[in-house]
């Protein structure tokens, strides 16, 4: 069994001020007994412009956002999930959207590039987005092994293509690691939904941290940050603002439903991206 955690912030674009925020709100998960902490997407920024993710991108491996995640890793004794920050792309006028894994030490185990975009128009709005714009989608399933289990990484508009959390199951995923920052319409018509979703088909955890609360740059987003467990039960949920939900994973109680209800070893068709 162990303590896994969600942080929800409403970042703005000072980088500086939501490591800050970020750093004391998983203290206080810390403290609570968390030994895993998912943060939300763009959690080091929500900035004015597209383009203010690309003037802060970092190198791989070095720059104050990572620095940032490594240190606290190993001053709370934390397992982090770092939402996603910008590193450098192919493209000098874009970004991967990279969420980080970093061990209790403080050393990173995992990266995984954000794979689908989010370009759409909101129905019956004039919110539209293009994160393609200044975004260069990854391509790579990522499942890692951690002292919680089997840990998979997917962020926000990945929760829309199930394909990917089949990928996954292939690679024996066991909990889902989800940072998001939904807007407010997407997020009240379909969150809920699509977070239990995933959970109930691939019997997993799923740790989905978000972005919650109006932001500088005039956006909403919906928050309801929630830990789910692989029989569909929310465990915890945090509606809206800036805090953390926690609850407990049990790999046991996992292998039991896996074992009762064994709908994953029904499978007749495999599904890709």
């Amino acid at each position: 069994m162990a303590n896994v955690a969600a942080i929800q912030m409403a970042s703005g674009p000072n980088v500086n001020a939501n490591l800050i925020e970020a750093g004391r709100l998983m203290a206080m998960a810390a403290e609570a007994g968390a030994h895993l902490v998912v943060l939300p997407e763009n959690f080091a920024l929500m900035g004015m412009s597209e383009m203010d993710k690309v003037k802060v991108r970092e190198a791989d491996g070095q720059g104050p956002m990572q620095d940032f995640l490594a240190e606290q890793a190993q001053k709370h004794g934390l397992w982090i999930v770092g939402g996603t920050i910008p590193l450098e792309a192919g493209d000098a006028n874009k970004v991967r959207s990279a969420c980080l894994l970093y061990d209790d030490q403080g050393q990173r185990v995992a990266r995984y590039d954000k794979v689908h975009l989010f370009d759409v128009q909101l129905p019956d709005s004039d919110e539209n987005y293009i994160e393609s714009e200044t975004i260069e989608n990854g391509e790579q399933v990522i499942v890692v092994d951690t002292p919680f289990g089997r840990l998979g990484l997917a962020v926000c508009y990945d929760l829309r293509f199930p394909g990917i959390f089949r990928r996954m199951l292939d690679k024996d995923v066991e909990i889902i690691a989800l940072p998001s920052a939904f807007t407010a319409i997407t997020g009240k018509a379909h969150w809920e939904v699509l977070v239990r979703a995933r959970a109930i088909e691939n019997l997993c955890y799923v740790i989905a941290a978000a972005q919650g609360g109006y932001h500088v740059n005039g956006r909403e987003t919906y928050g309801d940050s929630m830990i789910v467990d692989p029989w569909g039960t929310v465990l915890d949920r945090l509606p809206n603002g800036s805090g953390f939900v926690i609850a407990e994973t049990d790999t046991a109680y996992q292998q039991s439903v896996r074992r009762n209800f064994p709908v994953l070893e029904h499978r007749k068709i495999k599904c890709s991206m």
